[in-house]
């Protein structure tokens, strides 16, 4: 092969572009009317109505189509307010995240202000950022703090014995979410980590009324009230059979619950979805690989509780014959003019960059995924691309004095009752389709699976010369460079090997295939997990090379034999995991090198 360029940019014009032009936003623009007046929490009657809507139309077209029904862990808001104690008493309208706790009533106690992130929403941040309390203790206290009531931050409530949570919202609208920190359904090594105390979240004026309050040392009263149990919800997953390798798939999902009415998060990406099945059926005969596609319940209201269920169900499936997993959530959104923001595993930044720029004229910004969205296929390595879709410039978020949302296209409807139809944008939609569309297409029928892990190694070693640096002289990670290095060396050589005529079904490129997935299920754990293999993490941020993220606290531990010598044994068992999945996925790539 001349040059990784034509790997990850491989295209069949001639056969995508006549699918691409069959899609259109006739059924798609009609199921987001249908979805648009039902409030879909999982499990619940109005997301059975769209359930019926949805396996209706794959029926109607002709897609081969699963309705699986697990009983899952789900929790379902039901009401929730504040109140100031005193003959001056005032209430206040509030909302309770999914899986906080009820309090059978009120719960009183004493208003402690800790100040958060008033300002400062970044994304990452939604999803990982804590409580710091610095040298102030919160126990038997309710905190009131701004920022979403997000699982950090109800996880650093109970580690400090708060007894209860009020999270001031950054604008006008208070936003739905789920705390918890448990990815999917408890199991006995997560159900410790189930929410102990009652959390709220309020608007922003209220919240501030609240903080002066605060200041006079008075005391709060808080009312949750939630139905949380196990109960069954919906999942449909349609399979559209390849003509070549059809044991061999690419999993496109997302997710059917939401808050209120969901239209941009995520009824479009519902309808997106449905809109590529019709059309890839159609046009099965000139699908290669196969395609699943999934629609999930329980993202919303059981913290991914439904992909979960099916990583774990088909974990040895996927593990074997899952190419890839897209993420599709909150395409065709108002004002959605860019791909900044949009997440990507590092092998396939090269593919991502090519196929948006080609098929929408618009060059993305792919980043490292958050632990977020659903994807639930970290631990078993499954390399993937996407989370959310389309998004508002950032000029555009300052025009309209946006703050950082975690959807919707950047547009603060998100989680809240203005998540209506003006949020979803025709033009913005069928981009966004044609996008997804070709990604997969491209995906399906590439003769050669078009990753780059020359990328991969580089940000590893981006990440290990940042932890080095931390690190100084403590610790040698010599043994990491020199695995990166023959690791680099070895992907060169198989790079080159690929031949320019790799045709599915031929033995070197089924070789080459093979290494290229493999690959990814060894290096992606390393790189996004600590958990073991069909294990989940906490809903909680994983940094780059998290074995290694310790080495940032090595000034602290400078001089102090005890914490010196406890850092160097996690470094040093840290690197030797990371040093094994080298050395594995370099003899992987060796072996496929002709």
């Amino acid at each position: 092969m001349a040059d990784l360029k034509s790997l990850t940019s491989w295209a069949d014009k001639k056969t995508e572009g006549p699918i691409l032009d069959q899609l259109t936003l006739d059924e798609p623009w009609a199921m987001i009317e249908y979805f648009a007046p039902t409030y879909r929490l999982s499990g619940s009657e109005d997301e059975r109505k769209c359930v019926d809507y949805l396996t209706g139309k794959l029926t109607e077209w002709g897609v081969p189509h699963t309705l699986h029904e697990p009983t899952l862990f789900v929790s379902h808001p039901i009401s929730a307010h504040v109140r100031t104690e005193g003959k001056d008493g005032k209430q206040y309208e509030a909302k309770t995240p999914a899986m906080s706790v009820s309090t059978d009533g009120e719960l009183t106690g004493e208003l402690l202000y800790i100040p958060g992130n008033a300002g400062g929403f970044v994304l990452g941040d939604i999803f990982a950022v804590g409580i710091d309390t610095g040298n102030t203790s919160i126990a038997g206290k309710i905190v009131l703090t701004e920022g979403f009531a997000m699982p950090g931050k109800v996880q650093d409530l109970m580690k400090g014995g708060a007894i209860g949570g009020i999270f001031i919202n950054p604008g006008q609208n208070i936003h739905d979410g789920v705390c918890t920190t448990i990815w999917g359904a408890p199991d006995f090594d997560s159900q410790s980590r189930q929410p102990s105390v009652p959390v709220v979240a309020i608007n922003n004026p209220d919240g501030q009324e609240l903080i002066e309050y605060a200041k006079t040392g008075g005391k709060i009263s808080i009312h949750t009230k939630l139905d949380t149990q196990w109960r069954q919800i919906p999942i449909v997953v349609a399979d559209i059979p390849g003509t070549e390798e059809p044991e061999k798939y690419v999993l496109l999902h997302g997710h059917l619950d939401g808050w209120i009415y969901g239209v941009a998060d995520n009824a479009t990406g519902n309808a997106t979805m449905a809109e590529i099945a019709r059309v890839f059926w159609a046009n099965r005969d000139k699908l290669k690989r196969s395609v699943k596609i999934a629609w999930w319940s329980g993202h919303s209201h059981g913290r991914y509780a439904g992909s979960t269920w099916f990583s774990d169900e088909y974990a040895i499936d996927l593990y074997n014959n899952c190419l890839a997993q897209v993420n599709c959530d909150s395409p065709g959104a108002r004002w959605a003019t860019t791909y900044n923001h949009l997440s990507a595993l590092s092998e396939t930044e090269d593919f991502v960059t090519s196929t948006i720029t080609d098929v929408t004229g618009i060059v993305p910004e792919p980043e490292r995924p958050p632990r977020a969205g659903d994807y639930s296929f970290n631990q078993i390595g499954l390399t993937g691309f996407y989370m959310l879709s389309s998004t508002m410039p950032e000029e555009k978020k300052k025009e309209q004095n946006f703050y950082e949302v975690g959807g919707c296209g950047g547009n603060i409807g998100w989680h809240t009752k203005d998540d209506t139809m003006e949020l979803a944008d025709r033009d913005n939609l069928i981009r966004d389709i044609r996008m997804y569309a070709a990604s997969v297409f491209r995906m399906l029928n590439a003769p050669v699976v078009p990753y780059n892990y020359k990328t991969t190694v580089a940000d590893l070693r981006s990440t290990l010369e940042k932890y080095a640096g931390s690190a100084g002289d403590l610790f040698d990670f010599t043994p990491v460079r020199t695995a990166l290095d023959a690791l680099d060396g070895a992907l060169d050589a198989f790079y080159a090997s690929v031949p320019k005529s790799a045709s599915l079904g031929d033995a070197q490129t089924d070789a080459i295939n093979q290494a290229q997935v493999r690959v990814g299920r060894i290096l992606n754990p390393i790189n996004y997990s600590r958990m073991e293999p069909f294990r989940h993490d906490p809903a909680m941020t994983v940094a780059p090379l998290p074995d290694l993220v310790p080495a940032l606290s090595a000034g602290k531990a400078a001089g102090d034999p005890a914490r010196e010598g406890v850092l160097v044994a996690h470094l040093t068992r840290g690197q030797n995991r990371i040093v094994w999945a080298l050395q594995l996925a370099r003899e992987e790539v060796e072996r496929a090198t002709v």
